[in-house]
């Protein structure tokens, strides 16, 4: 039995949903968090424009690029200790 192209459709067509999986490389998609930092720097009763106001909404994102920063460390670290540690069944 010989199906020629057809075969290996169908292996493209299994591999497919496989492979889309490795489109989602490097950094996810930014999430816009300016509403909810404007919220937050609004709270303090702070004008919008003013030197205080400017102030938090950098300390915010001087705060998530930190979080960031510790999040993709840790991913790093768990990597490199499954790396230098594996494990034997």
């Amino acid at each position: 039995m010989q199906f020629g192209p057809a075969k290996h459709f169908f292996a493209l067509l299994l591999a497919a949903p496989l492979l889309a999986g490795c489109l989602e490389r490097g950094q996810p998609t930014m999430v816009d968090s300016s509403a909810d930092d404007d919220a937050f720097c609004r709270s303090n009763n702070v004008a919008v424009g003013s030197n205080d106001y400017v102030n938090c909404r950098k300390n915010r994102d001087v705060q998530r690029g930190n979080a960031n920063a510790r999040a993709d460390r840790a991913q790093r670290n768990l990597a490199e200790q499954m790396l230098n540690n594996p494990t034997r069944p």
